[in-house]
């Protein structure tokens, strides 16, 4: 209504929101595809990237896409066990928790031992 009586055209902030994400949203798709060629190019099996905050372990045209996803957003993590496995840590769950906890003490303040909720875990052996 505004934008009327300044006799600027209807413009609809949800459209336009709507528009970039779906952009960055392909971006991030051909993004994804073209570093699994260029991994599989190079005779690589997988590749283990970061800073799109989105976490995630996954096959990408037979190639292992693996991003960490970001420590200060999302509170996701990736990491290598001893055996060759990979996992996500997601700590989301337990920052909440401490978020509402009623009284702010040092023990509701650390992480309680075995709360890791791991998004996805696969094991990474070579090829034979």
């Amino acid at each position: 209504m505004a934008r009327a009586r300044l006799g600027l055209p209807y413009w609809s902030l949800s459209r336009f929101l709507k528009l970039k994400v779906k952009r960055a949203v392909s971006y991030v798709g051909d993004f994804e595809a073209a570093l699994a060629r260029e991994t599989r190019s190079r005779g690589l099996d997988g590749v283990v990237c970061g800073h799109i905050h989105h976490a995630e372990i996954r096959e990408i045209e037979g190639v292992l896409y693996c991003n960490d996803g970001d420590w200060v957003e999302s509170l996701t993590a990736l990491v290598e066990h001893h055996d060759g496995r990979l996992e996500i840590i997601d700590r989301s769950a337990e920052a909440r928790q401490v978020a509402v906890a009623p009284a702010r003490t040092e023990s509701a303040l650390l992480p309680m031992p075995g709360t890791v909720s791991p998004v996805h875990c696969v094991d990474i052996a070579p090829r034979a």
